[in-house]
């Protein structure tokens, strides 16, 4: 198999890594000239993972028509908000048998739609060719290649597995799932409730109200999956609750720490500078609002997250309006 890791980000140059271990030949391409550079010269991105050394089956290039000549699997390791915009130019480049990878994890702002249905439209592709790809997965500790599980989802099961067997290294174990909708939203909501319990750390709230923020997060999770179709089961899983504490309990995690910077007061631009990457969930917690309210389902939580990140609101202010809702059966 060759495959096209577009997105040279820390995840995109981690998942490089995956996929050449696991004896696949990988062209990983960046925007910018100086990163592919350095990727081919000096085998590490400096900028994101600097101890991480690739290994010999992974090139570089910041052309994508070349990184997307000949791929078998086309892997989308881009910021979900230019995951439209961006295939619209590479459409027409991949293969008509290749599989598309998502890695993302988001909800398209104005459309409330996720990735692998963004995929479908933007770049005129079956739905059964889309793959999405969820969990626990923290770039640098897999860098380490510290052990870690994932799951692979698709509504074809061929397919799945496929790209199961291309991405497994003895570092890397991934699952195989049908459930594209659960695995889509556990990876697009855990950014949102990550942003929360920064908040909360920063606070300095203890233990008992993290673990309120994970389990009642991942219960609104659960309800808006159920209404769009999803297995709960799969919160229960490697793309929900996996994915989930290791967002919120990591330092690791960008939504995290996100969050702190906000905790401690500081505005959405002062936090964005401070951490320098993205942060999914600032921009995913509009939309997933948004998808909520139409589906007439309860996010309490990821309501509070987006009148901090959006509205201004006073992250003690929204700790205040989420202890006051009135109370009810779990």
């Amino acid at each position: 198999m060759r495959a096209a890791v577009l997105g040279s980000g820390s995840w995109g140059t981690a998942f490089a890594k995956i996929l050449g271990d696991a004896g696949t030949d990988v062209v990983l391409w960046a925007r910018r000239p100086e990163v592919s550079a350095a990727l081919r010269q000096h085998r590490h991105n400096p900028e994101y993972l600097p101890g991480m050394r690739l290994p010999e089956a992974v090139t570089a290039t910041s052309d994508a028509a070349v990184a997307i000549d000949g791929a078998d699997l086309v892997v989308l390791a881009i910021p979900s908000q230019t995951v439209r915009t961006n295939l619209a130019e590479w459409a027409d480049l991949i293969d008509p048998e290749a599989s598309l990878l998502s890695l993302p994890k988001g909800i398209e702002l104005g459309t409330s739609k996720r990735m692998s249905e963004v995929i479908v439209e933007a770049a005129g592709v079956a739905p059964d060719r889309v793959v999405v790809l969820s969990g626990p997965n923290l770039a640098p500790e897999i860098a380490a290649e510290q052990p870690t599980a994932s799951v692979v989802a698709c509504t074809d099961p061929v397919r799945a597995a496929v790209v199961q067997k291309a991405v497994t290294t003895r570092y890397f174990r991934p699952y195989t799932n049908d459930d594209v909708v659960g695995c889509e939203l556990g990876g697009a909501v855990k950014n949102v409730i990550a942003l929360a319990y920064g908040m909360a750390h920063a606070l300095g709230f203890g233990d008992n109200t993290k673990a309120t923020l994970i389990t009642r997060g991942l219960a609104e999770t659960a309800r808006l999956g159920v209404r769009l179709g999803a297995d709960p089961l799969t919160f229960s899983g490697l793309a929900g609750l996996g994915d989930l504490v290791a967002t919120c309990c990591s330092p690791l995690s960008r939504n995290r720490t996100f969050g702190e910077h906000l905790g401690r007061g500081e505005t959405l631009e002062q936090a964005q500078a401070a951490t320098r990457q993205t942060a999914e969930g600032v921009k995913s917690c509009l939309a997933i609002r948004d998808l909520a309210r139409r589906c007439d389902v309860e996010m309490p939580i990821t309501e509070q997250v987006e009148r901090v990140c959006h509205e201004g609101v006073n992250p003690r202010v929204a700790v205040t309006a989420l202890m006051s809702r009135e109370t009810k059966p779990e």
